[in-house]
């Protein structure tokens, strides 16, 4: 078993990793803003089902930036927390989004099963 501490990884490996990491999260959120920025009908429909206001677009979008160029920068230690966790939430609420999406979609294809299924698992004799 390897652990980060083990004495295989140098410090000159770890701070490869780190970068490429930090460079694969910078581009996927990079990634994002842009495509939010062009406003594409696809996110456009996704901020009205979700209930958001379309003014949000352009604020997250220029957060995203913001936190990429911390990131890549490193002017502070705080300010690099703050966008590691503003872009944590961000993936968050996504995921979170996502799991609704599926679940309900499931439960209107499949005529209401995942609740007939929760009847039965939790109905008491």
């Amino acid at each position: 078993m390897t652990s980060f501490h083990n004495k295989r990884f140098t410090m000159k490996t770890k701070k490869i990793l780190y970068w490429i990491t930090t460079i694969w999260l910078s581009v996927a959120m990079l990634t994002s803003a842009i495509f939010a920025l062009i406003k594409p009908e696809e996110v456009l429909e996704l901020y009205l089902t979700l209930g958001y206001p379309t003014y949000l677009i352009n604020f997250i979008s220029l957060a995203k930036i913001l936190g990429v160029i911390t990131l890549l920068l490193n002017p502070y230690k705080k300010l690099v927390e703050w966008a590691y966790a503003g872009f944590f939430f961000d993936f968050l609420l996504a995921f979170y989004w996502l799991f609704w999406h599926i679940i309900k979609s499931m439960m209107e294809n499949n005529g209401g099963y995942l609740s007939h299924l929760h009847y039965s698992l939790y109905r008491t004799n």
